[in-house]
């Protein structure tokens, strides 16, 4: 039996990162929920609000063990540890130290500008009636905006939005 710990990434629910963290570090599993300060988008408010580092995701601390996975999947709002057919892939010990150092530092991080996208990058909606959902960067159109193509059972559409609403995944989470 294999007792080392890796750190997994585990994709939840869209807005559950937060409900997700608590209910694992209740169940005394190591978690991290990297996150910013961004500028509250409510037009009624300039506050600054906490948010993921990225949206949808959180990291856990598990074995490779499918009782311990298990645990983990079943918490409310999980819904799969990210890797490939042979199952879960760990994420290096130093990736989550850089970023746990990163969050830590006070700072405000700025993450994946649309500006930085280039064609055929994985990216993710943030906002709006199509958060959380996945397709590819495909261009700017100008002013701000970018579209986006959505697979949609077998068939592409193309979708026009405001780049702010859109943010590269990460190539350790594609």
């Amino acid at each position: 039996m294999n007792k080392c710990l890796n750190w997994f990434a585990l994709l939840t629910r869209s807005n559950f990162e937060q409900t997700v963290y608590t209910s694992i570090t209740g169940k005394n599993i190591d978690a991290f929920l990297p996150r910013t300060r961004k500028k509250s988008k409510r037009k009624d408010r300039k506050l600054m609000i906490e948010v993921p580092l990225f949206p949808g995701y959180l990291f856990v601390r598990s074995t490779r063990e499918p009782a311990a996975q298990l645990t983990i999947l079943k918490t409310t709002g999980a819904v799969r540890l990210l890797g490939n057919t042979q199952g879960p892939l760990p994420i290096p010990d130093f990736q989550i130290k850089s970023l746990q150092l990163m969050t830590n530092a006070n700072m405000d991080l700025i993450t994946g500008s649309s500006i930085l996208l280039q064609k055929g990058d994985p990216v993710m909606i943030l906002e709006g009636p199509m958060a959380g959902v996945r397709g590819e960067f495909t261009r700017h159109k100008g002013r701000g905006r970018v579209i986006i193509k959505i697979d949609l059972l077998g068939q592409y559409a193309g979708v026009e939005m405001d780049g702010e609403n859109v943010e590269k995944i990460p190539d350790f989470l594609s």
